[in-house]
């Protein structure tokens, strides 16, 4: 019997693992573990641990849609992997999808380590990204990764057109039986508990990811690249927060885009940034830890407090910072604009923002996330110069020249003319001159 471990990948459909399963035409036990290390912290009332858990428990009703059962288990996977191999000896294959991330990385290791001691063999499949990073790596023929985007956009255009795999076609029915049935001593110490079964039987997603892609590209992705930065109209997918949980996969994406033979070329770049980041956290072994790999004690943490609360006096900062807090997404400018505006002119770690939107974030993705982060500090590869400072006016002037994103989420200030309510209020809490010129000072001497 296979062992199927469900992560970030909360789907029943193009799943490298379900078509792995079918060549064994073997049974298969299917499971999801709920890592209490991952919702410390009450992340399960956050923004990004709500959304994981809500697909969570789609994902479950789908396979029960399909007759099949998903086993939900909470516990830290190396001791509910121990306790499932002993109650059920006849499994003989353990079977994931790959991730990159330290914690994911150290998890893998604990639980492969059980396996083994089990005599239980081990298969990883990659899943997270369009291209596979060995092959693409042995492709681009270099001995180190690429540290600059466009170079590497090239090759993976190449790269696609030469080895792109489309999706992966088994279903659930396709499988050898899925066993239903799990008893066995301790099974109690692994319930998941009341609070979070309750959030996983909360349902706020009517729609589908498939039918939210659809859409985007039945009618936004024409005027895609120029309107992906007006901030205030709705002018983007809104498929990341289904595709960083794994609700639908990236060659999902790519598939449907390529149907459409009109302005896809923008949103693919897109896809490659994403791609791009999860590469170098794969190729970079600095990557998780430029904070320990600089001097950052010239900066401090004396104004995160009102950033993250929205109330730095600066608009479209206060703006931005009200929109995710309260509802858990932020349009990709104002990600930047607000990262830059954090760690530039306020002076703060990026470290404090990126657990920050770790939580608030309903499309939070560990590697993306701190990509962004990277790049806003000046940090990683191809990061933004450390002189390169977005002036927040600047861009809510150029990106929402009428404040109607500032009116929406700022009523307060609706009463300010259109050129009034860009400006930076009394009560703004840096001069963004003076601020500016100084983190041009602190930062060269950091990087």
């Amino acid at each position: 019997m296979k062992l199927f471990i469900h992560r970030k990948d909360l789907r029943i459909t193009d799943l490298p693992a379900f078509d792995y399963i079918r060549t064994l035409g073997d049974s298969s036990l299917h499971i999801l573990i709920l890592d209490p290390y991952l919702l410390r912290n009450g992340r399960h009332n956050e923004h990004s641990g709500v959304q994981f858990l809500r697909h969570a428990g789609r994902l479950r009703e789908a396979y029960a849609r399909e007759n099949a059962t998903l086993h939900i288990y909470y516990g830290e996977p190396a001791i509910v992997l121990r306790w499932l191999l002993e109650q059920h000896p006849t499994i003989d294959e353990l079977i994931y999808h790959q991730d990159f991330t330290p914690y994911a990385i150290g998890r893998d290791r604990q639980i492969a380590q059980v396996a083994m001691d089990a005599d239980v063999r081990v298969t990883a499949l990659p899943d997270l990204t369009l291209i596979s990073l060995a092959s693409f790596h042995q492709m681009s023929g270099r001995s180190e990764g690429y540290k600059v985007f466009t170079p590497f956009y090239r090759k993976w255009l190449d790269y696609l057109q030469d080895f792109y795999h489309p999706p992966f076609t088994t279903s659930l029915k396709e499988l050898s039986p899925i066993v239903g049935e799990i008893s066995g001593d301790s099974a109690e110490s692994f319930v998941v508990p009341m609070h979070l079964q309750e959030v996983m039987l909360e349902e706020n997603h009517p729609i589908s990811p498939e039918e939210v892609l659809e859409d985007f590209l039945d009618e936004k992705i024409v005027q895609y690249a120029n309107n992906r930065d007006k901030y205030a109209i709705d002018a983007t997918s809104g498929i990341s927060r289904f595709l960083n949980v794994g609700a639908i996969s990236v060659r999902t994406v790519y598939e449907k885009l390529m149907l459409h033979s009109d302005a896809v070329e923008s949103w693919k770049r897109q896809l490659a940034w994403r791609d791009f980041y999860i590469y170098q956290a794969h190729m970079d072994p600095r990557f998780f830890r430029y904070e320990k790999e600089f001097d950052l004690s010239p900066l401090n943490e004396q104004y995160f407090r009102a950033w993250s609360e929205g109330k730095t006096g600066i608009p479209i900062i206060d703006a931005a910072m009200r929109e995710l807090n309260e509802t858990g997404c932020m349009p990709n400018r104002l990600r930047m604009v607000t990262a830059m505006f954090l760690t530039k002119n306020l002076l703060c770690p990026f470290t404090y923002g990126e657990r920050y939107f770790r939580l608030k974030l309903m499309d939070y993705d560990n590697v993306l996330n701190r990509g962004g982060w990277l790049w806003c500090s000046s940090l990683g590869f191809d990061a933004a110069p450390y002189f390169r400072i977005m002036n927040p006016v600047t861009q809510s002037q150029t990106h929402d020249p009428s404040g109607a994103y500032l009116r929406r989420w700022l009523p307060e200030l609706a009463h300010l003319s259109d050129k009034q309510i860009h400006l930076p209020q009394p009560n703004a809490i840096v001069d963004l001159k003076i601020s500016r010129a100084r983190a041009i000072e602190v930062y060269k001497n950091i990087v």
